[in-house]
């Protein structure tokens, strides 16, 4: 059976900046028509673009959603690490409003034009969700939770909806501003990547744009690790 997608509208959670706006770009650049969540009020670079301002993922604000979506990717998240006995449990709570019920309100909101457009949706996990990290205790229980749902999601809307997660290593991002911020942090982090580089928006916008679209029409469930190879190899 043929997997086509019946809409051409695609909606992008966090779509303002860092990888998010670099999606938003990719896919009009490739004919679609792009629906823009951001809390920023910043207009994006891209004028064909339908923005959604002012939208906060941890508010019960409500989405004006086309009628059916050919896909949706969640890009909203956190980098708060910190020693565990120094996390407080609203530090938690927060990390997963954000990455993990945010998510879940998004997909509340959108799943009946989803199944309507025949959708994939892309969520964002981290490297450190299945490759244990010292400090990254809240932020990977959070992208955890979302790798859970993805794949409970797949499997309950299969076949007319399509779920995947990237787990990216650090990206050269606004949100990741703080550990890049200086030549010694960026080379130290640099050279714990196997390819000895760091992430950039368009490494990631590539693999989700594919996801996004007929291309991968027989991906489903999966967890994509994009992150310089840190999860799978040990250099001698």
């Amino acid at each position: 059976m043929s997997y086509v997608f019946m809409s051409k509208k695609i909606l992008v959670i966090g779509g303002g900046s860092g990888i998010g706006k670099k999606v938003v770009e990719d896919l009009v650049f490739d004919g679609y028509e792009v629906n823009a969540a951001s809390p920023s009020i910043e207009r994006n670079s891209v004028p064909e673009v339908v923005e959604i301002q002012k939208f906060d993922v941890t508010s019960e604000d409500q989405l004006h959603l086309p009628e059916e979506l050919a896909g949706l990717v969640y890009c909203p998240g956190t980098i708060n690490l910190r020693p565990f006995n120094r996390i407080k449990l609203d530090d938690i709570r927060k990390e997963f409003e954000i990455n993990y019920f945010g998510a879940v309100k998004v997909m509340h909101q959108s799943i009946t034009a989803l199944i309507k457009g025949k959708g994939s949706v892309v969520f964002f996990s981290t490297v450190a969700v299945q490759t244990g990290m010292p400090f990254h205790t809240s932020i990977a229980s959070a992208k955890g939770a979302i790798e859970g749902l993805a794949r409970s999601l797949a499997a309950e809307y299969a076949p007319n909806v399509r779920f995947n997660v990237i787990a990216p290593s650090l990206t050269d991002t606004p949100l990741s501003d703080a550990l890049l911020n200086n030549e010694r942090k960026r080379d130290s982090n640099t050279q714990r990547h196997p390819l000895k580089k760091i992430g950039t928006p368009e490494d990631i916008s590539n693999l989700v744009t594919f996801l996004i679209t007929p291309r991968s029409q027989w991906v489903t469930g999966q967890i994509f690790k994009i992150d310089g190879g840190m999860s799978s190899l040990r250099l001698l």
